[in-house]
C-alpha cells in the first residue's frame, strides 16, 4: 500500500499530464460530461504536488530508520516557498534535524529560523524551533542567544515533557556556568518537575542533582 502512495505522490506531474489527456481524449471523443472528472483531478494533483509535495511520506522513513531514504525524498521538494505553510514548516525542521545529524549547525540554524520566518506555524514547532536554536547555540557557545530561544520556547510552549525538561535543564546549566545558583536551582526545579521519560535526559537531571547539592542554600 505504502509503495503505490509513494509512485503516486512522486510522480504526481506525470501522473496529471496523463489525466489531462484522458480528459481531453474523453471530452472530444465521448462528452465532456465525463472529461472533465480526470481533468479536474489533474489539476488536483498539481497543486498537490507544489504546496504539499512528497514531505507527507517521509514520516515511513524516519519510522523505519531509513534518513538516507528521508532525505532523497526531501531534496526532490524544488520549491519549498510553494508548500502549504504547516508542510512547509515541517520541511524546513526536517531539513534542520537532517543538519544537525551531520553537525552542520549554522546550515541547521539558518532552516530553523526559515522555518520561523513564515509564519503560520503552530505553537507545537515554534517552541521546538526555539528549543532547537537555543540548543545549537549552547553548543556554539553563545550562552546569551541560547538563554533568549530556551526562555522563548518554554513560554511558546512545548509539546511534551521530554522537551520541556530539556530546555529547563539547558537553562539550569547556563544559569551555573554564569554562577546564578538561585537560577539554576529554579530551572532545575522546573526541569524536574516536568517528570521526563526519555533515559537520558532523566541521566541528566541526576547528574544535575548532584551539583544542585553542592550549592549552599
Amino acid at each position: 500500500m505504502f509503495a503505490v502512495r509513494r509512485f503516486i505522490v512522486l510522480n504526481r506531474i506525470w501522473i496529471a499530464v496523463a489525466l489531462l489527456a484522458l480528459g481531453f481524449y474523453l471530452g472530444f471523443e465521448v462528452t465532456w460530461w465525463l472529461g472533465w472528472l480526470p481533468m479536474l483531478i489533474a489539476v488536483l494533483m498539481v497543486v498537490a504536488h507544489f504546496m504539499v509535495g512528497p514531505v507527507t511520506i517521509m514520516q515511513r522513513y524516519i519510522e523505519e530508520g531509513d534518513v538516507e531514504g528521508a532525505q532523497k525524498i526531501i531534496q526532490r521538494v524544488k520549491y519549498p516557498n510553494l508548500l502549504y505553510k504547516p508542510i512547509r514548516s515541517a520541511y524546513y525542521m526536517l531539513k534542520a534535524n537532517f543538519s544537525t545529524m551531520s553537525d552542520d549547525l549554522d546550515s541547521a540554524e539558518a532552516e530553523l529560523r526559515k522555518g520561523l520566518e513564515m509564519g503560520g506555524a503552530d505553537k507545537d514547532f515554534q517552541g521546538t524551533a526555539l528549543l532547537q536554536l537555543g540548543s545549537i547555540a549552547y553548543r556554539k557557545g553563545n550562552m546569551k542567544e541560547a538563554s533568549e530561544h530556551l526562555r522563548k520556547a518554554v513560554q511558546s510552549g512545548l509539546p511534551d515533557a521530554d522537551s520541556s525538561a530539556t530546555a529547563y535543564l539547558q537553562l539550569a546549566s547556563i544559569a551555573l556556568q554564569r554562577r546564578d545558583f538561585k537560577g539554576s536551582k529554579f530551572y532545575y526545579g522546573k526541569a524536574k518537575a516536568a517528570k521526563p521519560k526519555n533515559e537520558q535526559i532523566v541521566e541528566q537531571l541526576n547528574e544535575m542533582k548532584k551539583y544542585m547539592a553542592r550549592i549552599p542554600g
